[in-house]
């Protein structure tokens, strides 16, 4: 995960993604680095538009945000049964 926040952190600086950028970055933040992972990672974002794939993640996940903020529903009417159905108890104990 390191390996792309450093990938993230050099696009937004406008920095080169190279494997001795990547290096860089990750030694200056103390995080041990898998150099066939950086490799792999560089390789893999070759001709990648990282603006646009930024652009429709946060597009994807803001979707989802709305519908889980929609206010939930109310029931009154289960609780007040309940209290209902424990006064009649109270009464049968007491006639």
């Amino acid at each position: 995960m390191e390996n792309i926040y450093a990938a993230l952190l050099l696009h937004k600086a406008g920095k080169d993604i190279s494997e001795a950028n990547l290096m860089k970055v990750l030694a200056a933040a103390g995080a041990e680095s898998d150099e066939s992972q950086v490799k792999s990672l560089v390789v893999s974002l070759k001709g990648v538009d990282i603006e646009k794939e930024l652009e429709s993640a946060t597009l994807a996940a803001a979707a989802p945000a709305g519908a889980v903020t929609a206010p939930a529903k109310k029931e009154e009417a289960p609780k007040e049964e309940k209290h209902e159905e424990a006064a009649e108890g109270l009464s049968a104990l007491f006639g």
